[in-house]
């Protein structure tokens, strides 16, 4: 390059190397707009909570279905062809209340026909012991053989047998006949409908003619961890253990009240879990036979416990925690013990003590030794 196209080159570029050294130049990069110094730290808004002592009570949530505390299936008894329904399906009845009538033509002349067999062979007994008693005397004169007699004794406990068998058929004949009006054996609501009118109707068939299941009281069947049976036991020895049960899936709705009144005799070594039965009285019949139901079994009152907002309590990889406010509105990040979860507060086993205050809201931009301010206090 030419010496003149240097020259001219340096003093062009001279004055761009002073611009980017001027000592005031790092200072206004250092500063936000309008020239005020960051890093001075806004106090960051959040929502607080004081930590409780109270009385609690300890409970073990579960998941449980309805069971009718009785259920029939419904069948026939005797082969014949339907011809009545009295009731509709879906009603209620009362144990004794008829069901269904089948035809009785066919039983009424089975019983006749049994009857009259039943007269005729009395009457041939009849005959047979006069017969007995005629023999009887002659033997005792000695006018006739001893098997002659013996075989005359045998003919008339024949025929007493073949009365007793006609008498046990006409029994049967007329129970038969009983069975063609089928009665309601329990009282309970009725399900759907297996058959019709004039439908052929066979014994015991595979498939019943109605179900009814018996629902009030009710049944709630649950598991919770075998861990817990000790406690159960023992709780269960003191008195009886209330369970309430909401129909809602959310539990929002009205819950129902029972008690616990049956624990099975193994703990289900493939779940770890402890089957169990509550009785409900279920008045208003909120409770439905198969309906899945929120549970929650009752076993005592904690009357001191460290109770927070369910909301303070967060969780980590180090564990479970709460961001604590302390007397200068910093917070400290304090690790805590979770008993268990009541509803919307949370139960603490170590690490919190009554009167502290804890942060409910605006965690995520929170960190150790962070200043904040109560927003409520704000809105005021």
């Amino acid at each position: 390059m030419p010496p003149q196209l240097r020259h001219a080159a340096l003093l062009l570029v001279l004055p761009l190397l002073q611009s980017c050294s001027t000592p005031g130049a790092a200072g206004d990069a250092a500063r936000g707009p309008g020239g005020a110094e960051r890093g001075d730290g806004d106090a960051v808004p959040v929502l607080t909570a004081q930590v409780e002592q109270k009385s609690m009570p300890v409970t073990l949530p579960a998941v449980g279905t309805v069971e009718a505390i009785s259920s029939v299936e419904v069948r026939a008894q005797v082969t014949g062809q339907l011809s009545a329904i009295h009731f509709a399906e879906g009603q209620d009845v009362r144990k004794g209340q008829p069901l269904f009538s089948l035809d009785p033509r066919p039983f009424q002349a089975a019983l006749k026909q049994a009857e009259a067999v039943l007269a005729r062979d009395t009457a041939t007994l009849r005959n047979t012991e006069a017969q007995e008693e005629r023999i009887a005397s002659l033997f005792q004169r000695g006018l006739i053989p001893r098997d002659q007699f013996e075989s005359q004794q045998a003919s008339k406990a024949a025929q007493e047998a073949v009365v007793a068998a006609d008498k046990a058929a006409v029994e049967n004949a007329r129970l038969n006949l009983q069975y063609t009006e089928i009665a309601a054996p329990i009282s309970g609501r009725t399900g759907a409908l297996g058959v019709h009118v004039g439908d052929l109707v066979r014994a015991n068939d595979a498939n019943p003619l109605v179900v009814i299941n018996q629902v009030t009281p009710a049944y709630v069947s649950f598991s919770v961890p075998g861990r817990h049976l000790a406690d159960i036991r023992r709780f269960q020895a003191s008195k009886p253990l209330e369970v309430t049960a909401s129909p809602d899936g959310d539990g929002s709705g009205p819950a129902e009240r029972g008690v616990v009144s049956f624990i099975d005799n193994a703990v289900d070594p493939a779940t770890g879990t402890i089957r169990l039965k509550a009785t409900f009285q279920n008045a208003g019949r909120q409770l439905w036979p198969g309906a899945f139901v929120r549970v929650t079994l009752d076993l005592t009152t904690d009357p001191a416990a460290i109770v927070v907002p369910a909301p303070a309590v967060q969780v980590s990889q180090a564990g479970q925690y709460v961001f604590v406010v302390k007397p200068d509105q910093t917070v400290e990040m304090r690790q805590v013990e979770l008993a268990r979860q009541q509803g919307d507060e949370a139960v603490i086993a170590s690490g919190l003590a009554a009167g502290e205050v804890v942060v409910t809201d605006g965690h995520l931009r929170l960190t150790p030794g962070a200043k904040v301010e109560d927003r409520r206090r704000g809105e005021r």
